[in-house]
């Protein structure tokens, strides 16, 4: 086997001379927009069917399209038949879609409605196209060539109006992405117009939020508002609109998020309904046809279907966001800016095409009037004229001889050597050069024009004006204000009755409801295990789970399944997510985080912290030092008045106190006071019981009114009790 010669190279040599270069296309000719509002898929396709004709005639097949257009995009059929389809009319997805289109192209709105091949569809430009390419061919933007080199296409196009806050584009490159969501056109061009005019304008005014093609709603917050048009950076929150049909006891769903699918809401409430999440929904269903998406759910008639609504807000992407990230191509280099700064950019672009257009206005007219100039100068001698032409003798020499007769330049004796015999007549001479003073007078304006930024701003006003007035429709995207959406308490929605909940040595975890209680008998558990603890309690409340490692798990109850007292439960270690070999020690359950949780620790210690210490308005799942672990924790109870506790120390001596003796504190993590004084070296708290639960003879003999305190010897016949009564040890 011949030896393979192994060159050692840095990894970051071989990632910038291999990998680089794929990230730098990625970024400068796929994923993000220019300020012209496209990515150069869309602008190679657009600027395709505008050469094919399609901005005025009949529609084509978008087979043929999509072949033309491989001239300038080489990667493949498919990948731009699916980007002509996101433009077209048909599939929705554009507030201002730029091609006409006829047959099936699939809807924004459904995951499962697929396209026809391109062979059976068919598109020509909608008519909007007239101000993507107004004056493209006046030298309004620069030109490059194509991959091969066999053809040119803009690098720019030369939209009238700021098509990039227009049209909603979506990107992912390597290490950035582009995430813009649509505006509506009216109300783009009126913030235009209001910036151009004073850049210190308040655009919130004008541009109040953004609009998307499939309707639906906005939640709208300013301060969210106003950081994504500083920032470029933000999210909105959208939801679904909904009727209610009493008759029939259906809700209609006719509008959703940008963001979401009717087959993904769909599925999603069939996955509530089955789970038991949701009660009162009784069939949901896909309605959709011809006249738009319609989604239909029949609920139960004694349900309220604005509490179903606000649950399936909460639980489905009926509600839902769109995450704004502003990043555009400027000059080739990728730049996140806010609404001032894309306003600011697509006006300077925007000067620079108008400029550029009256530029070659201008050279045209100034090579009319060079070539009238000339004209007017054989009108003092036609026939002259006639006769230098009739009298050389060679072809070549007819330029130079007029040129020389009339003291005119090639470029006029080029076009008078072609002006046809028959219009060798004074009558076509003299209205040839009847021009020459009205184009002194335009290329004077036009100079003006070019001298006078104000001026060149009052034609892009007037552009911006003409595109509102031509192509502005009525937002599609209501506006709802934070503040004026009623709150609902998420209790409202889950169904209350009363269950016992058991917690288990071994992390096994029941919920039973007091019907099936009622019918059950002997409580299963796993062979080796036994019930640590047990209570009632309402499907509405919420459970905290303290484990050996002194966090604490919160979830609500209705969240958890029911059992039947025949099953061993739930493995907590699944429900809640533990760490390795965490061990769940107490539960307590609360609707309103009242009451205390009394702590009594092996070292004799005993804290007593407030259950509100343990309430979050984030809605946290995990809290961590939730209770101190200087010592072993013996014993736990939620407590929500005060109570007599016994402690037994090493089962030879014991002590009582009442709870009252311990100051709550809010620090989760106390250590506490010390209760019971340990007098030996090596002696413990090993066992802690309510002292009703014993049923003792004489219980205040071990009473202490005053901690801490170091007990008494236990009375033979109380030890008795106290070692037949079960004491749970927690693990």
């Amino acid at each position: 086997m011949p030896v393979t010669n192994v060159t050692d190279q840095p990894i970051t040599e071989t990632l910038e001379k291999n990998y680089m270069p794929y990230v730098m296309s990625v970024i400068l000719s796929r994923a993000i927009p220019e300020i012209d509002g496209f990515k150069p898929s869309h602008r190679k396709l657009l600027y395709t069917m505008y050469k094919m004709g399609l901005l005025t005639g009949n529609r084509i097949k978008s087979a043929d399209v999509v072949g033309q257009t491989m001239r300038l995009n080489p990667h493949g059929e498919s990948a731009i038949y699916e980007t002509l389809v996101r433009l077209t009319r048909g599939y929705d997805a554009l507030l201002l879609p730029f091609i006409d289109s006829k047959g099936n192209f699939g809807k924004q709105y459904s995951r499962d409605m697929a396209y026809a091949a391109s062979r059976y569809t068919e598109v020509k430009l909608a008519p909007v196209c007239g101000e993507i390419f107004q004056d493209i061919d006046k030298d309004t933007v620069d030109f490059i060539e194509n991959y091969n080199g066999t053809t040119k296409e803009p690098l720019l196009l030369p939209t009238s109006f700021p098509n990039l806050l227009v049209t909603a584009n979506q990107g992912i490159a390597v290490g950035m992405a582009s995430s813009i969501p649509g505006f509506n056109l009216k109300e783009v061009t009126d913030a235009t117009i209001a910036y151009i005019k004073n850049k210190n304008c308040d655009l919130i005014k004008y541009l109040p939020a953004p609009d998307f093609s499939t309707g639906g709603q906005i939640i709208y917050n300013k301060k969210e508002i106003e950081n994504i048009y500083e920032t470029g950076r933000g999210g909105v929150k959208l939801r679904a609109k909904y009727r209610y049909d009493k008759k029939s006891g259906v809700i209609e769903i006719n509008e959703i998020p940008y963001t979401t699918t009717a087959e993904a809401i769909i599925d999603k409430i069939a996955s509530l309904v089955k789970s038991g999440k949701i009660k009162d929904i009784t069939d949901v269903r896909d309605e959709t046809d011809l006249h738009g998406l319609k989604i239909a759910i029949d609920i139960r008639k004694s349900a309220n279907p604005d509490h179903i609504m606000h649950r399936l807000f909460s639980l489905t992407t009926l509600s839902d966001s769109f995450s704004c990230n502003f990043n555009v191509l400027i000059d080739g280099r990728p730049r996140t800016m806010g609404i001032k700064e894309i306003l600011e950019e697509w006006v300077v672009f925007r000067i620079g095409c108008v400029s550029r257009r009256i530029k070659h206005d201008l050279a045209r007219k100034k090579e009319r009037l060079h070539l009238l100039d000339g004209l007017a100068k054989i009108l003092l001698d036609i026939d002259r004229a006639i006769r230098i032409i009739r009298h050389t003798k060679e072809e070549k020499n007819v330029i130079p001889n007029l040129m020389e007769g009339f003291k005119i330049d090639a470029v006029q004796a080029e076009f008078i050597a072609e002006i046809r015999l028959r219009n060798l007549n004074e009558e076509y001479i003299l209205r040839q050069t009847t021009e020459t003073e009205n184009i002194k007078k335009e290329i004077g304006e036009l100079e003006d024009i070019l001298d006078s930024e104000e001026r060149i701003n009052e034609i892009i006003i007037s552009q911006l004006r003409e595109a509102a007035k031509k192509y502005g429709a009525p937002r599609r995207t209501e506006i709802v204000y934070e503040d004026l959406i009623p709150e609902i308490d998420p209790g409202e929605f889950v169904e209350d009755y009363q269950v016992r909940v058991f917690l288990t040595a071994k992390n096994y975890f029941k919920k039973i409801s007091f019907a099936s209680l009622r019918m059950s008998g002997e409580q299963y558990v796993q062979d080796g295990d036994s019930i640590l603890q047990s209570f009632e309690t309402t499907n509405r409340a919420e459970l905290i789970f303290f484990s050996d490692r002194q966090n604490a798990y919160k979830t609500r109850i209705h969240e958890l399944p029911d059992s039947k007292a025949a099953s061993l439960g739930d493995y907590l270690n699944n429900l809640l997510s533990l760490e390795a070999d965490e061990q769940i020690l107490f539960m307590a359950a609360t609707t309103d985080y009242s009451g205390d949780i009394i702590f009594i620790f092996e070292n004799g210690k005993a804290a007593r912290v407030s259950l509100g210490g343990y309430s979050t308005k984030q809605n946290r799942r995990r809290l961590v030092n939730a209770y101190s672990c200087a010592s072993r924790l013996v014993y736990a109870a939620h407590v929500a008045d005060d109570t007599d506790l016994l402690l037994i120390r090493d089962s030879d001596k014991a002590m009582m106190f009442n709870t009252s003796l311990l100051e709550t504190k809010i620090s989760k993590a106390s250590s506490g006071i010390q209760a019971y004084k340990l007098s030996k070296q090596k002696s413990k708290v090993t066992k802690v019981f309510s002292a009703g639960e014993l049923g003792l003879n004489d219980a205040d003999y071990y009473r202490t009114n005053k901690i801490p305190s170091s007990g008494h010897f236990i009375k033979p016949a109380d030890l008795k009790i106290i070692n037949e009564t079960r004491f749970p040890v927690l693990p």
